[in-house]
């Protein structure tokens, strides 16, 4: 059985399925090796990648009988694991999008707060409960105060309690909180959405997103100015815009 399952479809749509239904999806050593070779082998023409899980969880966390198996001498090596399957994600040049159907605790909600885009059904349950296992939430656990705010990045962090895809939705952890029966429908809007924007320059505008999270306010205009002018090394411009002033004389 394949750990990692990747559909392709014509439109240039990528779904990554992370597939260990019977341990709630969670990420072994094993699966984080087949997860990032899975973005690795991604199509260079990619337009958008869609990430879930087979079964009831999108990822449960990291294996829990690794996880207590770990000493000082193997632990570096085995979170270094977590954050590059992050790493991978974030650094895809096209969006990815999580569609959280299920459980997504620990290194699984590290892994969706590194995608650019998370829709969840409603009855979704997340957490970050490593505290409770003796061990810090740690790696791309620090994007979360970026996205809720630090008071409740220390809730979520240091109480280390499960909570709804609803009140996370409120805290602007997920974007769209839906029925499950609706979850494809949400990422399908998504995914529409971006296949009708500028493949060159949502790639630009992913990578300017990331440069921002890193420069202060000068660098960043500066580098936006860059990405405009990158943006023009191609004819992507030129044929939307004319494309948009036609159909608006048409209008």
């Amino acid at each position: 059985m394949s750990l990692i399952r990747t559909d392709l479809d014509p439109r240039g749509v990528a779904t990554v399925i992370v597939n260990r239904p019977a341990k709630l999806n969670a990420l072994s050593g094993e699966v984080m090796s087949a997860f990032v070779d899975a973005f690795a082998a991604l199509p260079a023409n990619t337009r958008v990648v869609i990430l879930t899980g087979e079964g009831k969880a999108f990822i449960g966390g990291a294996d829990v009988s690794e996880l207590g198996a770990l000493d000082v001498a193997t632990a570096r090596d085995f979170i270094t694991r977590v954050h590059q399957c992050c790493e991978a994600i974030r650094s895809f040049p096209a969006p990815v999008i999580a569609r959280i159907n299920g459980y997504c605790l620990g290194a699984g909600l590290e892994i969706a707060a590194a995608c650019d885009l998370r829709a969840a059904a409603e009855d979704a349950v997340l957490g970050m409960p490593e505290v409770l296992l003796g061990i810090p939430s740690v790696v791309e656990a620090a994007l979360l105060p970026r996205l809720v705010g630090w008071g409740r990045a220390r809730e979520i962090l240091l109480l280390g309690k499960t909570f709804s895809a609803r009140e996370a939705t409120g805290w602007g952890l997920i974007e769209r909180c839906v029925g499950a029966l609706d979850l494809d429908a949400a990422v399908e809007g998504w995914t529409a959405d971006i296949l009708a924007c500028g493949a060159h320059a949502l790639r630009l505008q992913k990578a300017l997103i990331r440069e921002w999270e890193n420069l202060p306010m000068e660098a960043s205009i500066a580098a936006g100015v860059d990405a405009f002018e990158d943006a023009f090394r191609t004819d992507e411009p030129r044929r939307m815009i004319s494309d948009f002033l036609a159909a608006r004389r048409k209008g």
